[in-house]
Order: C-alpha cells, then sequence, then structure tokens
C-alpha cells in the first residue's frame, strides 16, 4: 500500500511465518511505550526556497519507545497554518504513501489545495518518516546496480527464473543487517505511528484529524488502533488488505490480479482512434492491446532495447512501467510512448525518470527496512518458486513478481513487534474513499480493510481507474464525501457508491 504521485513506486516494491497480532486489548500497552519523555517545543522557522508561508522543524523521537530516555532520532517536520484561524478545528496530518513517502513533501504539494478545499479549517501538517528526507536516514550501502527499482522489485528473468532474485536479494539482506545498524532496524510501522502521535504532542493537540493514502492508509490504521482517543476525522484514501499475517506481503501480492482490473482501462485509450492524431494509437481495438503488450515484453526479454540515457530497456523495465502508469490516467501517454519505441527499430526508446536510474541509496534501506522490519517473511526458497510459476500463467502482465522473493526471505533481524491487528472497537470517526480499479491497493483488499473497522468505518466507493481518489480522481461525489466530513464531521449514513 512508493507512486508517481503518492510514492506508490514504493508499494509496488513493498509492495509463511503468520504472526499473531496485538489486539484491542493491548491498545493501552501500545500506548505506555510511546509515551516517554515530555514532548518537546519545536523550533519552527520558514522552509527553505518556500513562499507559501510553509514552517519546517525537527522533532526528536526516541530510537526505542521501551526505552525513552535512550538514543533518539530527529523527525523532519512541516506545517502550513490555517488562514482563516477564527475557523480553525486543529492539525490535520498527511500521512503519505510508500514506504518511502515524505509527509514533508506532501504539505508542500497538496497543502495549499487543502487548506483552500477545508476552508482554512485544519493547519495542514506532516512528517518525513524515520529513514525519509530530512529525517534521520540510514544506509545499506547497496550498489547501483542493486537499487534499481526493477531489480529491488525483484522481477523474474526470462521464463520465470528466479535464481538472479535469490542472490541478489541474499546480498541485500546481508548489507543492511551489515550496515544498517540499529537506526535501520527502528524503521516500522509501528514507530511511524508512534512518532505521529510525538508530532500530535508537540503541537499541543488533543486530538488530530488525517488525510491518509496509499501505505499511509495503513500507518493511519496502526495510529487509530493504538491511540484511538486521539483520533478526530480520520480519512483513508486507497486502502490495503491489513491482514497482520502479511501486511506489505499481501499488499505486493494483491497487486497482479489488480494490474488486470485496470488493464482494461489503459487499452481502451491506448485504442481509442482519438490517439491517432496524437501518435500513441496502439491498436484498432482495445481487446488487441494485452495481447500486443505481453508479446513485446517477451520479446524485450530475449532482445533489450538501449534507451536514451543508457540503461537497457527489458521486459521488465516495460513491465514496470506499466505498474506505474496504471496509477494515473495522466500517465497512459508516457506508456503509450514507450510502447510505440519499442516496437521502432529505428527509435530510442526514452524511460520514465523512476526506471532510468537508481533509487538514492537512503530510499532503498528505507523501503527494505520497512518491509522486512513490520512482519516475518516465508524463508522457504522452493515456495517463492513455486508461487511465482503459477502467477506467471494467472497474471502474465505481472509475470510472478508480486509473489517473488524479496530481501526479507533472508533478513537476520527478525521483527521486534508483531503487526496490529485491525479492530472494531473504538470511535466511529473513519471515512474510507477507494477507486474500484485500483492497480496498486485494490477493491477487493480495501474491502477487507472496511470489514476489520465495522461500524468505526464507511466507505466511499468511486467508479474510476487509478490510485488516489480525494482532490485526484475529478469525480466530485467522491470528493464533496470527504470535504464534507472534514468539514462537518458528517459522514454518508451508509456505505456509498459515487458513479464515474
Amino acid at each position: 500500500m512508493m507512486t508517481y504521485r503518492h510514492r506508490g513506486l514504493a508499494i509496488a516494491l513493498s509492495l509463511a511465518a503468520a504472526t499473531t497480532a496485538l489486539t484491542a486489548t493491548a491498545v493501552p500497552a501500545a500506548q505506555a511505550r510511546s509515551a516517554g519523555a515530555e514532548a518537546p517545543v519545536l523550533d519552527w522557522k520558514p522552509c527553505a526556497d518556500d513562499t507559501t508561508g510553509r514552517e519546517c522543524a525537527q522533532l526528536p523521537v526516541p530510537r526505542d519507545y521501551a526505552d525513552p530516555q535512550g538514543p533518539s532520532l530527529t523527525v523532519a517536520v512541516s506545517r502550513l497554518r490555517s488562514d482563516h484561524p477564527d475557523k480553525r478545528r486543529g492539525a490535520l496530518v498527511l500521512i503519505p504513501g510508500g514506504p518511502g513517502g515524505s509527509g514533508v513533501q506532501q504539505v508542500a504539494e497538496r497543502g495549499a489545495a487543502l487548506r483552500e478545499e477545508t476552508g482554512g479549517a485544519y493547519d495542514i501538517v506532516g512528517l518525513d518518516p524515520r529513514g525519509v528526507g530530512g529525517s534521520t536516514t540510514a544506509s545499506c550501502r547497496l550498489s547501483d546496480d542493486d537499487r534499481m527499482l526493477v531489480h529491488l522489485r525483484s522481477w523474474p528473468g526470462p521464463g520465470g527464473d528466479i535464481s538472479e532474485n535469490i542472490a541478489r536479494s541474499r546480498r541485500i539482506a546481508e548489507a543492511c543487517h551489515r550496515n544498517g545498524g540499529a537506526d535501520l532496524r527502528s524503521f516500522t510501522s509501528r514507530n511511524e505511528a508512534r512518532d505521529i502521535d510525538r508530532f500530535r504532542q508537540a503541537l499541543g493537540e488533543r486530538k488530530l484529524s488525517a488525510y491518509g493514502v496509499s501505505y499511509g492508509t495503513y500507518v493511519g490504521a496502526v495510529y487509530a488502533q493504538m491511540f484511538p482517543q486521539h483520533t478526530d476525522r480520520w480519512v483513508l484514501d486507497s486502502n490495503g488488505d491489513p491482514d497482520p499475517t502479511r501486511v506489505e506481503r499481501g499488499w505486493l501480492a494483491n497487486m497482479a490480479p489488480a494490474a488486470d482490473l485496470r488493464f482494461p482501462d489503459f487499452a481502451a485509450w491506448a485504442a481509442d482512434p482519438a490517439r491517432e492524431a496524437q501518435g500513441l494509437r496502439l491498436a484498432e481495438r482495445a481487446e488487441d492491446v494485452r495481447p500486443l503488450f505481453i508479446a513485446l515484453a517477451a520479446k524485450l526479454d530475449l532482445e533489450p532495447r538501449k534507451t536514451e540515457g543508457g540503461v537497457l530497456l527489458t521486459g521488465n523495465q516495460l513491465r514496470q512501467a506499466l505498474q506505474l502508469a496504471l496509477e494515473s490516467d495522466g500517465s497512459f501517454p508516457m506508456l503509450a510512448r514507450l510502447v510505440k519505441e519499442a516496437r521502432d527499430p529505428k527509435a530510442v526508446p526514452v524511460l520514465p525518470p523512476p526506471l532510468a536510474g537508481p533509487l538514492s541509496d537512503q530510499d532503498a534501506a528505507a523501503v527494505v527496512a520497512v518491509l522486512c522490519n513490520d512482519v516475518s517473511w516465508p524463508k522457504s526458497v522452493p515456495s517463492y518458486e513455486r508461487a511465482v510459476a503459477a502467477d506467471r500463467i494467472r497474471h502474465p502482465l505481472t509475470a510472478g513478481s508480486p509473489v517473488n522473493v524479496l530481501p526479507c526471505t533472508f533478513s537476520k533481524d527478525a521483527p521486534v513487534e508483531k503487526p496490529v491487528r485491525i479492530t472494531d472497537e473504538g470511535p466511529s470517526n473513519i471515512l474510507m474513499i477507494q477507486g474500484l480499479r485500483d492497480p496498486a491497493t485494490p477493491y477487493f483488499g480495501a474491502l477487507k480493510m472496511r470489514e476489520a473497522w465495522g461500524d468505526r468505518a464507511r466507505l466511499v466507493t468511486v467508479d474510476h481507474g487509478g490510485h488516489g481518489m480525494y482532490l485526484d480522481s475529478g469525480n466530485a461525489c467522491g470528493d464533496r464525501a470527504v470535504t464534507t466530513f472534514l468539514t462537518t464531521g458528517v459522514r454518508p449514513e451508509r456505505d456509498t457508491y459515487c458513479a464515474s
């Protein structure tokens, strides 16, 4: 639950040792672990190179909340104050996608629009999770090649061979264990929730409202389970299945059928006669686009093409480009252009930026850390080989990658805590919004989150493809439901459907 828009490509990374999750009865202990020392006073200063009035600060947090007097880390925080103090209700925290997304960046990119949409009812605030942006970071000291998205993501080789994936995953796990240290092992969803609560204390707020998107919906759910008494109006956009025995592993696996559900939107767009004038029409019929794409990826598996930046366009690079593009209709032209260039022997293909070079060392470390620190992963290599072989047949668009081996398989550091179990015990103040054809956090997974909440939540279903609905999909019905809740506290009486 990493994006072009919401760091959804971290989920693409993020995305059978079952773990027993905490139940709601364990909440007081979880709260006690986050209390610790008195919250510090934030030294707010204008953010660098900002002309919108945003302020930035550094929040010290315990590396280990069980040892609040021990070593500390710093978490970068940001806020955009309400421009209508007389209407101010409190603070709205933006919880970014990922793992690896930046809340500080979310405030910069979305803060002004959210402040306007909510009429100044909130200070818009956000934080960079541990390992991200201006917060304390860590390093696995991985090579540039190991930090390429299609390598961190573990795409099988031609024919489904995963031997290279196994060797690379083992190498990355050993490097992170050797170089990451205690800081890296503290990068977890639970600790992000605790850091958010420490931020709340530093802000002087009794309660927070929230807008979490993608992976941020899971962090938001964890917070609402651990600190229900500190939640005000809680919005979760593009939700994953919170199954505590799988968490990120489950989100990844769900992306295979999710791509199948979303691809027809791209196929219809790419076969539309309107694409002819743009030079982007791929076929005369929508049903011909899928076999065209699968055949092209298979050809590139055997005959990669050199791109403008020198990186090879392989079948897996093309498949990863598809995953990125399916998150937003606005990315369809990029994918169609790449397909056209890959089919033209005279063209020099141009890769989208996330595929043209490696992730930064700190981003790669942060993603790997959260995936491996949140939950235990199966250790049996043959189980991954069997899963990849079956998934490639069922879902050729994703070629087995969503169920493939990752560094977590070989992690030497077991998760310190068990994942949180999301339950129906707590205030009824959660509004979920979900697209029907989401390629990263599919609708069927969101229904599992909805089921877990019981009467605590209402679900707004939007008949739209893509990842991230509120103020992104152009659906007035969905936008209105969220804005009404944030500004008045009124949710739909029951789960609601918004037509396209």
